[in-house]
């Protein structure tokens, strides 16, 4: 779609809503005046309409764009797409939903057959052209637009959509996972004599520093493990102890009782 005639809209911009809104500006290079924002209290977007951004009602913002982000609770997103079905038929507009366990069909079934619907699972460093974001849908021109959207915003992959409540857990509950982890590390760091800004700096570059490594060489953990730990050395002490306490268990453990619990949201 061509950036002139390209206005998004973001129905319930709040933690991820906004991050894709600022990564959309930073990253995309899409105008703040082209991005309109509702939320259920719009005062709270009140820095967001001051940097230019436009906040209004629904019914405006879907009047006036033609591609819609639906950013909601999963419990909100029937009555919502109901209320805005008829401005949704008047002319293309292309659905983005980052509702998670709701499927195409039935935001279909809510809105408008015709409607162009794609699902994705972003997370919130989007705002930071960090964001893992997965794609599923069945309109090709619908995932082309999104993967157009959110490529700039950090890596996209287009995925099969009953794989979208294992990437919610994995792409979006994942960042508070590994910032627990990260968080960790820096209470290590303090235990054994840094200052809590020092040893957190150095816990987040280290994890940085180990992501690139695998974004990079796009090799297995286990090589670049081997690469670090030497016979008889502090780095295999270190990890056969957090072993012993059951570290790979606990996570594989944390990320299944997540997925274990996705259907409950709705």
């Amino acid at each position: 779609m061509d950036d002139q005639h390209m206005k998004i809209g973001i129905i319930g911009a709040g933690n991820i809503g906004s991050a894709i809104a600022k990564g959309l500006v930073e990253y995309r290079k899409i105008r703040a005046s082209e991005i309109y924002m509702s939320r259920k209290r719009n005062d709270l977007l009140s820095d967001y309409q001051m940097l230019g951004y436009h906040v209004t009602d629904n019914e405006t913002l879907v009047s006036d764009c033609n591609v819609i982000i639906l950013s909601v609770l999963p419990g909100q997103a029937e009555e919502i797409l109901r209320k805005l079905k008829h401005l949704l038929k008047q002319e293309e507009k292309t659905i983005v939903s980052v509702v998670a366990a709701v499927t195409i069909r039935e935001i279909r079934e809510w809105c408008d057959q015709g409607v162009k619907v794609v699902r994705i699972m972003p997370n919130i460093a989007a705002e930071y052209g960090a964001s893992m974001t997965c794609i599923s849908g069945q309109d090709e021109s619908a995932i082309a637009l999104a993967r157009e959207l959110f490529e700039p915003l950090g890596q996209t992959m287009v995925i099969k959509e009953h794989l979208m409540p294992a990437a919610t857990i994995l792409a979006a509950c994942g960042i508070a996972f590994f910032l627990r982890f990260i968080r960790a590390v820096s209470q290590g760091g303090i235990q054994i004599g840094f200052h809590a800004d020092e040893a957190g700096l150095i816990a987040a570059q280290t994890a940085r520093g180990a992501a690139e490594l695998l974004m990079k060489t796009k090799h297995h953990p286990e090589t670049e493990i081997d690469r670090v730990t030497t016979p008889m050395g502090c780095t295999i002490a270190g990890l056969n102890e957090m072993e012993h306490f059951g570290l790979s268990s606990a996570m594989i453990k944390g990320i299944v009782k997540s997925y274990s619990g996705i259907s409950d949201l709705k």
